[in-house]
């Protein structure tokens, strides 16, 4: 290697978060970095590390957020996936966003749950023709023998549907993470950086503390 993993660093120094700038509600707080997310044209700002917990070990992938309904979090996925297996068995769960040009981050812990049939069915048929028929032709996480596999269920599938509506496969839908802790991260100059945590003590009240670096 050219240079050394050990001698990779960026120094943090664009901005700084005070309890006093913050929103008293956290999902408030999370839209106007979202938002100030979309303005930097950011690839994927949607895009967060989903953590599941699957016989006491973590397990984590990159899924994209598709909504934020009634202070829930909320994404898309194969229910028989390994993450839809572990997520039966374990409700919790944590959401990771990192926006690296606004030198942020986002840490989400909380219970998930599946959304309704109604509001998967609406989801998927908002969705482009091509993943609509991607939910029916890949078994997630299973393992297949080699791609030709996949462009011959591809075009059964697609033979199928042919100038038909495409339904849901009742296998695919959306889930909602309810938090019980957000946590604001804001890299600063000599990792002392700012985070600023959420915690829920009832329904609707939040405990905003300011943690060390």
């Amino acid at each position: 290697m050219s240079q050394s993993i050990a001698d990779i660093r960026k120094e943090y120094n664009a901005r700084s978060l005070s309890i006093s700038e913050v929103d008293k509600n956290p999902i408030d707080q999370f839209l106007i970095w979202f938002n100030m997310a979309l303005k930097a044209e950011i690839m994927e700002p949607n895009a967060m590390t989903l953590s599941t917990i699957s016989n006491d070990k973590p397990s984590s992938r990159v899924v994209l957020l598709k909504g934020v309904e009634n202070s829930e979090f909320v994404f898309y996925t194969n229910y028989n996936s390994s993450k839809g297996r572990q997520m039966i068995k374990n409700h919790n769960v944590s959401l990771n966003f990192f926006w690296p040009e606004l030198e942020r981050q986002v840490r989400i812990e909380g219970e998930v749950k599946k959304v309704s049939s109604e509001v998967s069915d609406a989801y998927f048929q908002s969705r482009p023709r091509g993943s609509r028929i991607g939910a029916w032709v890949s078994p997630q996480s299973e393992v297949i023998e080699n791609r030709e596999e996949l462009d011959k269920r591809l075009a059964e599938i697609e033979l199928r549907f042919k100038d038909r509506e495409i339904d849901r496969p009742p296998h695919w839908g959306g889930y909602s993470v309810k938090p019980s802790l957000i946590e604001f991260w804001q890299g600063r100059p000599s990792r002392l950086h700012d985070r600023i945590q959420y915690t829920l003590i009832d329904n609707d009240s939040w405990k905003i503390e300011r943690l060390a670096p």
